[in-house]
């Protein structure tokens, strides 16, 4: 009976599920692009040298669904709690590239999942049976390594960045489990990025827009549809140290899914979000560090789980030119 609510709710919720009287989108409901994880600064690759990022990313929601076919009945609802720590060593080369700087980093993230789910299913006449289950899974996980290549450039007030992350399916997956941490698919982002920083009045407008294109699992033939990311920032900076302002995301799912793992047809996800940030910089003996505070309000959800992220994120120079 395991097997029958871990399948349903999967195929139905997996991590971020649907709102009521909808299916998910994407498989395990979730792409492998952490939303929200690059708003303000967005357009700024740091001056050649090594870095430490380390992003501490936190998530709270739930939902509840009802899927109606020929009258038979599947409904319930999904509760996930996350927390990830993603620790990204970064190198920015010296010299230029392209007229401007390149980078090389890794994503390596530790992710601790704790969802619950029921589901119950009713039977159309004559049978008139409701079998109902509920199930929990709670992991502590490697996901998926995640390497990049970023490329930079200056101009005044403007700054540009591009970037090309690719998911390796490395991390913990297994199947029908509601906690896996990694994806069990190949997936690769592009994104371009700008920001516009005056600081003479310390105004910054920032804007990043990606997409991220999935294969298909090969253990269940589901084909995750294409997913587009927009995510802004206008922050005022009041001093060196201290800096505030909103910020928020727009995710679009641009194609369905696929394949022959996609039973219930095509769906596609959307949600939106906003809410203040706020940058703290900081001497930590001889070493600056950048500290970046976030939260994030969804609305306007489609087939995805509702509720509330944020992020607290720790940059530390290692080395640079000048060291």
């Amino acid at each position: 009976m395991r097997r029958f609510v871990a399948t349903a709710v999967l195929v139905l919720v997996g991590l971020v599920g649907m709102p009521k009287d909808q299916a998910t989108a994407v498989e395990g409901g979730a792409g492998f692009y952490l939303l929200g994880s690059t708003t303000t600064n967005a357009g700024i690759l740091p001056p050649p040298g090594t870095y430490i990022i380390d992003y501490n990313y936190f998530y709270s929601g739930s939902t509840d669904f009802v899927f109606d076919r020929a009258g038979l009945i599947l409904d319930g609802g999904v509760e996930a709690g996350v927390y990830g720590n993603v620790p990204a060593p970064l190198w920015v080369a010296p010299g230029k590239v392209l007229g401007g700087n390149i980078g090389f980093l890794m994503l390596i993230p530790v992710i601790h999942k704790d969802v619950n789910a029921g589901a119950s299913l009713t039977l159309p006449p004559p049978f008139g049976v409701t079998i109902s289950r509920g199930i929990g899974d709670q992991e502590t996980r490697f996901g998926d390594l995640v390497p990049g290549v970023m490329f930079g450039w200056h101009s005044g007030n403007w700054h540009f960045k591009t970037h090309t992350l690719v998911n390796t399916p490395t991390g913990f997956w297994e199947l029908g489990n509601l906690a896996n941490a990694g994806f069990n698919r190949w997936a690769i982002d592009n994104a371009a990025a700008f920001t516009w920083l005056d600081p003479e009045i310390g105004l910054e407008v920032s804007a990043m827009a990606g997409i991220t294109y999935n294969w298909e699992n090969p253990t269940t033939n589901y084909k995750s549809g294409s997913e587009f990311h927009l995510e802004y920032a206008a922050v005022q900076n009041f001093s060196r140290q201290f800096a505030l302002g909103i910020n928020g995301f727009v995710y679009d799912q641009i194609s369905g899914d696929s394949g022959p793992g996609a039973r219930l047809g095509s769906f596609e996800g959307r949600v939106l979000a906003i809410g203040p940030v706020m940058n703290l910089n900081f001497q930590l003996g001889p070493l600056p560090v950048a500290t970046s505070l976030k939260y994030f309000r969804e609305f306007d959800v489609k087939n995805r789980l509702e509720g509330d992220s944020g992020y607290v994120t720790i940059t530390i120079p290692l080395s640079s030119p000048g060291n």
